[in-house]
């Protein structure tokens, strides 16, 4: 049974049986340093002090003070002991320009669109790099094809198909940097092509609306129904291009329908336009065999787009589009000089052909399906009337709330230090669409070891 424990003048609501001694204490001391009851600068006992009182192993009070000190709670200085940080902002100088000071970073990120960093393979990843400079020849070093290095379009293509169901030829494979660099430079073709917008979903990234609107394009919201999203009609208007995540749409989770596939590439057909495909977790299902990329049945009026971000680091800044014939000559024309480093395309297309590419994809889909159903279950004993909608798959769920509850859920997360979006984030502010209450949480950022404090957090945010 959880009991105040009085030390240095502060009760720690804490339970000292069971395997959550560590968080507990963990959760506690950072709550007294939230509230105020532990005001900065404040000397904090020893941990061999602070354990003898509360009877506790001296290592677990030094774990916890350094989870501390690690988040910026605390500050441990050499010869002057562990303190409350100094979370106050420093007297402005008055020789300098006002700024504004930086928010505390949260205790846990649950913002989606992040893999967990640490899981990145980096012995795996320095060996192919090594693997790849040693085989190189000279003249990969040199300015070379804009699409890329070819060794990475030919990797990229065995197993683009194999695995999502992709018509890739090497020679319609431009690499690009990242999904935004893809992305970007579609935007400027399409609009040099004579097109007026990119229809995108009701709910989705406003920086991908931003950068399409900054390239004079408009951004038409689709049709979105309890089916997810609805192809348009044959409206002028949208007939250019359409811009959507069909395997797995963010945020909402649901896969396009079977037959809204086929209606989609029916009316690219009638109208000319194209369809860009964003398959940016195409690879994480968890309940099924992925379904195989729009693509496919079409390739002639489908750009596919790719990125390692969500599978392997979004800071190695690689992706890839799978081009219509059509539009490959142009792109090279565009890409000159924008092609990412060709170390990394190399190190990338060794990471590949080795099947160490596959190995990671296959731990961390395991990874991330443990989190998701460690999620469901917290939320149907803790919180029964959250309820995770959309399919198992990806890195992030979408908890629907009771009506009116998203903005106190975002609060009471922050307040309980996490980082987290609600749904009314992503809504295009044109969509046709009853707002709906709930958070969009991003399991895939925290590390293993923060999983459950961040879960343990998020369960007691929830109304």
């Amino acid at each position: 049974m959880a009991k105040p424990w009085a030390t240095f003048g502060v009760d720690l609501h804490l339970d000292r049986s069971g395997p959550g001694l560590r968080r507990g204490l963990t959760d506690a001391l950072r709550e007294a340093v939230r509230s105020g009851r532990l005001a900065p600068g404040t000397r904090l006992p020893s941990s061999r002090s602070l354990a003898a009182d509360l009877g506790v192993a001296r290592n677990t009070v030094a774990e916890v003070y350094a989870d501390l000190v690690a988040e910026g709670w605390l500050a441990a200085r050499q010869g002057s002991g562990t303190r409350v940080a100094d979370r106050t902002p420093a007297a402005p100088d008055q020789h300098r320009a006002p700024h504004r000071r930086e928010p505390a970073r949260p205790a846990y990120d649950l913002i989606p669109g992040t893999p967990e960093l640490a899981s990145f393979p980096r012995a795996q990843w320095l060996r192919a790099a090594r693997r790849a400079l040693t085989a190189a020849p000279d003249r990969a070093l040199g300015y070379g094809d804009p699409r890329g290095r070819v060794e990475l379009r030919t990797e990229l293509a065995g197993y683009l198909s194999r695995a999502r169901g992709v018509h890739a030829d090497p020679d319609r494979i431009v690499v690009c940097s990242g999904f935004l660099g893809g992305l970007g430079l579609l935007a400027d073709l399409l609009r040099h092509r004579g097109t007026r917008s990119v229809a995108v979903e009701s709910y989705g990234l406003p920086h991908h609306r931003r950068l399409i609107t900054r390239a004079g394009l408009a951004t038409p919201p689709l049709p979105f129904d309890d089916g997810g999203t609805r192809p348009p009609d044959d409206d002028p208007a949208t007939a250019g291009a359409v811009l959507l995540t069909p395997s797995h749409q963010f945020p909402m989770g649901l896969p396009l329908l079977p037959e809204r596939r086929t209606a989609l590439i029916d009316r690219a057909r009638r109208t000319g336009g194209l369809v860009l495909e964003d398959d940016y977790d195409g690879e994480f299902r968890y309940d099924r065999q992925p379904v195989g990329a729009l693509q496919g049945l079409d390739p002639d009026r489908v750009v596919y787009l790719g990125t390692a971000s969500k599978s392997l680091a979004p800071g190695l800044r690689l992706g890839w589009l799978v081009l219509p014939p059509s539009l490959v000559a142009d792109a090279m024309d565009a890409m000159a000089g924008r092609t990412p480093g060709v170390l990394d395309q190399l190190t990338l297309a060794e990471f590949l052909a080795s099947g160490d590419y596959d190995r990671h994809v296959r731990a961390a889909r395991l990874r991330y399906r443990r989190r998701r159903d460690a999620l469901v279950a917290a939320l149907a004993e803790r919180a029964p009337d959250v309820r995770v909608t959309g399919i198992a798959a990806g890195l992030h769920a979408v908890l629907r709330l009771p009506p009116g509850t998203e903005q106190q859920a975002v609060r009471a997360a922050a307040w309980h230090g996490l980082a987290v979006h609600g749904l009314s984030t992503f809504r295009h502010p044109e969509a046709d669409v009853a707002p709906l209450d709930a958070l969009v949480v991003g399991y895939g950022t925290p590390p293993d070891h923060a999983w459950a404090g961040a879960l343990d957090a998020l369960c007691r945010s929830l109304p």
